[in-house]
């Protein structure tokens, strides 16, 4: 009876280990009202529905589309008052471009914040990817109206070619930005991949997930968002976490676990990871909850541009905070 009670102890810590270091909780963390960033849901939905509806299709069988849409981030950017650069790179002898645009102190590490603006074949890509890009812009907005005080420079960066044929291969636009960085000898404090933050539901059993026993540790209805990255970094995913808590309404979970795990690498922090800096994805994710993924019925009308502005607030508040 002892040695059972012993065993059945140790199983306990065991699995209360294993959970605290998959969720990292934060504790003590409340909203806070002083951090009511000004993010404007009109703005988004613009920037969504013009990205979606109007620059149609954007894939790499569209170079011409992608420029545009390049065009467009780069004009944004500017009317935020950021400077954008291009960086170029050549794929199969076709041109495509990454756009990046930096906030704060130069010679500092950087925090990036990214986000892919091409599609999977010929679909509106509200969710995928438009409201990552335009969560980007808005970040933008907020850091050339609000000019904050930083001790590292944020880059934000329009990734091109994260979708099918070029995911998981060296031919993704954030593959050859984080490659430059470290051929650079460029210092990395983070990176932030926004990666679908749109979709939400209240329906009860909205939510799936990779695994089956992860039903049992988070919710079962799609209304949080999620911050998503290896083992390597619980810490960089806390401090996200808690930072987004005291910004933001949204439910913020987080996962940390091997990049082997379906959906842990889904996303452009992958480039990142392949270089050694520490890289988390911020998520609503995706077909783990979205039935519109990659299909044509991912449109605006689908989206919640409320929650999408809070999960905004939230990233904008861990970005300034890191």
């Amino acid at each position: 009876m002892k040695n059972f009670l012993i065993i059945l102890l140790l199983g306990l810590f065991l699995l209360s280990t294993i959970l605290f270091l998959v969720t990292q909780p934060v504790f003590f963390a409340k909203l806070d009202p002083q951090k009511n960033h000004a993010v404007q849901v009109s703005r988004l939905k613009r920037d969504v529905d013009f990205l979606s509806l109007q620059l149609f299709p954007r894939n790499a069988e569209h170079p011409d589309a992608l420029d545009r849409m390049a065009d467009y981030i780069q004009d944004e950017f500017k009317k935020a008052g950021l400077a954008p650069t291009e960086q170029i790179y050549q794929v199969s002898g076709i041109s495509y471009k990454n756009i990046v645009a930096s906030y704060g102190p130069k010679d500092k590490a950087l925090v990036i914040v990214g986000a892919h603006y091409d599609v999977c074949e010929d679909q509106p890509g509200a969710d995928d990817n438009a409201s990552g890009v335009a969560g980007l812009l808005e970040i933008a907005r907020l850091l050339g109206g609000l000019r904050p005080t930083l001790d590292y420079r944020v880059e934000l960066v329009a990734y091109t070619l994260e979708e099918p044929p070029y995911f998981k291969t060296q031919q993704m636009g954030s593959f050859f930005h984080a490659k430059t960085l470290h051929d650079s000898g460029t210092e990395v404090k983070a990176m932030l991949s926004l990666e679908m933050i749109g979709y939400f539901s209240e329906q009860k059993n909205s939510q799936s997930f990779p695994l089956g026993f992860l039903k049992w540790i988070y919710p079962s209805t799609g209304n949080f968002i999620a911050t998503v990255g290896r083992f390597q970094e619980m810490g960089l995913a806390r401090r996200v976490k808690k930072a987004m808590k005291t910004a933001s309404s949204i439910p913020v979970f987080s996962l940390n676990a091997p990049a082997f795990i379906p959906g842990v690498n889904f996303s452009d922090q992958l480039s990142y990871w392949h270089f050694g800096y520490p890289a988390v994805m911020i998520t609503d994710t995706a077909f783990y909850r979205n039935p519109h993924y990659h299909r044509a019925s991912d449109t605006p009308a689908t989206l919640d541009f409320d929650r999408m502005a809070e999960v905004v607030k939230g990233i904008y508040q861990a970005v300034t905070s890191l």
